[in-house]
């Protein structure tokens, strides 16, 4: 077989090109940090024989799956921070409590116990708070998500009052 036969027998996915071309933009780039303008997206999307109406269609797509990447990014911040304070405390007051309990006496007996309830707490947390997956996330980023909306739409609310007042 030669190489023009070749070349015409091969077939590609859809997923298979979209990888070749990743690939081939990074070489062309030949630095990873370089940024591409629009008026070079555009150029590329006209050699492919993309019309602009489905680039910038495709854009705003891309545009709001950032923001929710962004959004989901920073409720796993949330949740790991908030896990972190619990943690915090829960080994705090339970080496506390066995330190009591050790110099009290007899050994450990009583801060056992409440150690490892509470630890089965903070497991049980720990499982949640990194379980990004599922059912239960997603309600939980949806309630987080309506909250944070609330709370960005009370402060510009009290910010364009208080503005108006100082003028």
């Amino acid at each position: 077989m030669t190489a023009p036969e070749d070349r015409a027998t091969r077939f590609y996915t859809q997923e298979d090109i979209q990888k070749i071309l990743h690939l081939a933009i990074a070489r062309q780039a030949k630095d990873q940090e370089k940024e591409f303008s629009y008026e070079q997206l555009l150029e590329i999307a006209t050699e492919l024989e993309i019309p602009p109406e489905t680039l910038k269609l495709a854009e705003r797509d891309w545009q709001i799956t950032q923001g929710e990447i962004q959004q989901r990014q920073a409720f796993n911040n949330y949740r790991i921070g908030r896990f972190k304070k619990r943690f915090g405390k829960f080994t705090i007051v339970n080496g506390v409590l066995l330190l009591v309990d050790l110099v009290g006496g007899a050994g450990l007996s009583w801060s056992l116990y409440i150690f490892l309830f509470w630890g089965l707490g903070v497991a049980l947390d720990a499982w949640n708070t990194f379980q990004t997956k599922g059912e239960d996330y997603e309600m939980a980023f949806q309630k987080w998500y309506r909250q944070n909306q609330i709370k960005q739409t009370i402060n510009r609310v009290v910010n364009k009052f208080l503005n108006a007042w100082q003028s």
